[in-house]
């Protein structure tokens, strides 16, 4: 058994007599299992305050303290770097070769963060601009805002809280992490090794909690900024009770994949497949719609259903595993639901669509219902959808037609069509020649419309958690 208590002003606390037990099953694996506890508010109210006092010595450390700390963290999670990967394994399923990928990750943004913090430095403002300006030397220098609430994810436990966690230190912040009731011995996990190579007292805190509390948490005055990723319902719920504070939003996304007829068709394969099955589907970003051209509609559905259908599903342990089990039998229901229900109202199933406890095989559907749930809501499982399409126009038309906005795939050798895809399709990012999951952890990331508000990225994260200052100097 695992066992990860709350993290309070530099000590692991151990569970109350009175708390409430959250427990966690592996998704595949019945021995094993993971408990922490619920923390009550007035371990809360500790947290915060342990924020607080921390943020008062923290906002005042040095850029090469910063930096410091946050190699430390990098080189810890290069030297542990079997061990998170196992854990991620174990409680939420994920392939062993996503979670070493995700390991690789994690100690990236550390290091990312490092490299920025130790060049941060107040930046000359030219005020060549104004006849005024001959008279004065100016600056700009970004200060933290105190301490940040981070929510975060099961399905990417370690490096979506890196993404807070990362930029919180090398601005000067102080952060206080809640994980994911479903993955929080991972998230857990990263903190306590944090403070195992000197993280000082207080300046990261973390701590299960009740849906109660944590709205009362995300509106305490002691909070500053708010940072979540999750779902759409969640996130903007908890920004409607905070809008006098800053807040970033990293939600949901249906990503649409255009084919054109010039595409690679075997290397589009290979990348959506890869996309819409890895990991099983469960992924912000991961591939769900495809719109081919008619030119190569039908070349594309027999090699995306021999794909589907050779795709290894199986144990994450067994490296050549894609598709490993969901995070719960709930959802892996809920998967299943929403195919039949597209199936129901017209769609094609092409492969796959029988459900194995939490295990929901890679799954084709063809002309699925744009108003079923499959159509238009963010499945977050391994099923994707096929239609042809006659015109980019048309393409153009679905893709914009969906609430959500992350990212968008275009697979084509056409500079023109890239030209006319990014500037009118309505997402946050466009990749061309590749999966809609590529990320890399410096570039801004985020969503429009349903998907998101503000971005991440460490720079931009950096920036979302610091205000700027001026300074006017009069010669």
């Amino acid at each position: 058994m695992e066992w990860r208590g709350a993290f309070v002003g530099g000590e692991e606390i151990a569970q109350p007599p009175n708390a409430e037990v959250v427990e966690v099953q592996s998704p595949w694996d019945p021995k094993w299992i993971g408990r922490s506890f619920l923390a009550g508010r007035e371990l809360v109210e500790d947290a915060v305050e342990s924020s607080l006092r921390a943020f008062e010595v923290w906002r005042r450390s040095s850029s090469e303290e910063r930096s410091s700390l946050l190699t430390r963290v990098a080189d810890e999670i290069a030297h542990r770097k079997e061990r998170l990967a196992e854990l991620l394994v174990f409680e939420i399923g994920k392939p062993i070769v996503w979670a070493e990928g995700e390991i690789a990750r994690l100690e990236i943004t550390f290091r990312l963060a490092a490299q920025l913090a130790s060049i941060e430095r107040p930046k000359t403002l030219d005020l060549s601009y104004d006849p005024r300006g001959k008279d004065f030397a100016g600056s700009v220098q970004r200060e933290p805002r105190g301490p940040v609430l981070a929510f975060v994810p099961y399905n990417w436990p370690y490096n979506l809280a890196a993404h807070k966690l990362a930029p919180a230190l090398a601005t000067g912040n102080t952060i206080v992490l809640k994980p994911s009731p479903l993955a929080p011995i991972s998230s857990l996990e990263l903190v306590r090794l944090i403070h195992d190579v000197g993280c000082p007292a207080g300046v990261v805190n973390a701590m299960n909690l009740s849906n109660d509390d944590a709205q009362w948490l995300a509106q305490h005055d002691g909070v500053k900024l708010l940072s979540f990723t999750g779902s759409p319902r969640v996130g903007w719920f908890l920004k409607s009770l905070v809008p006098r504070k800053p807040v970033v939003l990293e939600l949901g996304g249906d990503a649409s994949l255009i084919v054109w007829e010039d595409a690679d068709i075997e290397w589009a394969t290979q990348r959506i497949v890869a996309s819409a099955y890895g990991y099983a589907g469960q992924v912000c970003i991961s591939a769900q719609h495809v719109l081919a051209s008619a030119g190569v509609l039908d070349q594309l559905r027999v090699r995306l259903t021999e794909a589907t259908l050779s795709c290894k599903i199986g144990s994450p342990l067994d490296r050549d595993t894609v598709c490993g089990p969901m995070i719960s039998e709930g959802e892996a229901a809920r998967v299943e639901a929403w195919v039949e229900e597209a199936l129901k109202g017209g769609a094609n199933l092409l492969a796959g669509g029988v459900r194995n406890g939490t295990w929901y095989p890679p799954t084709l559907v063809e002309n699925a219902p744009p108003e079923s749930k499959l159509g238009c809501e963010e499945v977050f499982g391994p099923v994707l959808t096929l239609v042809g399409v006659d015109s980019l126009d048309e393409a153009l038309a679905r893709v914009n037609s969906s609430k959500y906005g992350i990212h968008a795939s275009l697979f084509t050798q056409s500079e023109e069509v890239v030209r006319a895809c990014h500037d009118n399709l309505e997402v946050a990012g466009l990749i061309v020649n590749d999966a809609p999951t590529i990320r890399f952890d410096g570039m801004p990331y985020g969503g429009i419309k349903d998907s998101g508000f503000g971005r991440e990225g460490v720079a931009h994260a950096m920036e979302a958690m610091t205000e700027p200052k001026v300074l006017l100097q009069r010669s």
